[in-house]
């Protein structure tokens, strides 16, 4: 067995050993995003431990079938963009349960396609709503983002009713703008028509399956690593918040599919690993290069831009709500790195 497989099947035990099976058992679950990187792992593990029948969204039906062709028949491809999917596109299947994880993930496109970006969130929002709605359906998880609580500046514990000082005006919103409104739509139908949703507000999640060439920072500490290169950071390192690993982000979606309350959002996080990027930088190097590469900073502000960076924040959330429904995230920032670099170091396989 290779080490990425091996740690993808110990990831899986992880999970079922975390989270409620029972009532998940045989049920039908629809999972938008389904080829990212969270829905990857959500869909083998709920057809491999939960005996679910996956209705799986996805845009590339063959990469879809890459990633889960020993999975046969328990999953079923719907092609479609977020975006377009209609009752029509179930073909007669009835969902149980519904995971919305699709979403735009670049920060360059944040502020290079924000149109799209706004779009993409709230139509295939309402989109996903509206079949949750006419299916009746026992639970539907929207997965939003730390983002919509703007840039703290202090590094106070964020609860779900913190503030936000996001301005509407800078057109990198159009992402935490998106999401904001999203839960908004999550809330609306949840009034008016008693669709059980509960959002989960995440922090940065990573672990196997990242792309290689993935453009966010902790994918490029990665890459650094792995290729023996110093880490050159484009801004100075302040920007400080917690992370979570793939498999600690699963238990929470589907801890709080099955046990959150109807109407609520949850903050997702591993508050053991809050730390700036600077600090982060510090750690891989050290701990995953063994200090055979070295951290420099090299401000460059056109860089910043032209990739979409957030201010500098202070993003340390506070995690307490979803952890009184019994949820613990167990996996520290440092081997979420190493698991990281291995399935990175093993994408060709």
């Amino acid at each position: 067995m290779q080490e990425k497989e091996r740690i993808i099947q110990e990831d899986m035990e992880y999970i079922a050993k975390r989270v409620d099976r029972i009532r998940l058992a045989g049920s039908t679950v629809l999972v938008s995003g389904a080829t990212g990187l969270i829905g990857k792992y959500l869909v083998r593990f709920l057809v491999q431990h939960c005996g679910c029948r996956v209705l799986a969204v996805v845009r590339d039906s063959k990469k879809a079938r890459r990633a889960w062709e020993d999975l046969g028949s328990r999953v079923r491809y719907i092609c479609s963009d977020i975006t377009e999917l209609g009752e029509e596109d179930l073909a007669g299947e009835r969902a149980d349960y519904m995971i919305h994880a699709a979403s735009v993930t670049s920060s360059r496109d944040f502020s290079a396609h924000p149109v799209k970006v706004i779009y993409t969130s709230t139509e295939g929002t309402r989109r996903m709503l509206e079949i949750a709605r006419k299916h009746s359906v026992k639970g539907f998880v929207y997965l939003s983002t730390m983002e919509v609580y703007g840039a703290p500046k202090t590094d106070e514990k964020i609860g779900e009713f913190h503030g936000t000082d996001l301005d509407t005006m800078a057109v990198r919103s159009s992402y935490p703008e998106g999401k904001r409104l999203c839960e908004s739509m999550c809330a609306a139908y949840f009034s008016e028509f008693q669709v059980p949703v509960r959002v989960l507000r995440l922090t940065q999640t990573f672990g196997p399956g990242v792309e290689y060439h993935d453009s966010r920072v902790f994918a490029e500490f990665a890459r650094c690593v792995t290729e023996g290169k110093d880490i050159v950071l484009h801004t100075a390192g302040e920007t400080r918040r917690s992370y979570l690993y793939l498999a600690d982000a699963c238990t929470a979606i589907l801890t709080v599919l099955t046990k959150g309350a109807d109407g609520e959002a949850y903050n997702g996080a591993n508050e053991s690993t809050y730390c700036s990027i600077r600090e982060m930088a510090e750690l891989v190097a050290a701990g995953c290069a063994e200090g055979k590469i070295c951290v420099h900073v090299e401000p460059d502000k056109e860089r910043q831009k032209e990739l979409g960076y957030a201010p500098v924040l202070k993003m340390n959330l506070d995690t307490a709500k979803l952890r009184r429904l019994g949820w613990r995230p167990e996996t520290d920032l440092l081997t979420m790195y190493k698991r990281m670099i291995i399935s990175m170091r093993n994408c060709g396989e």
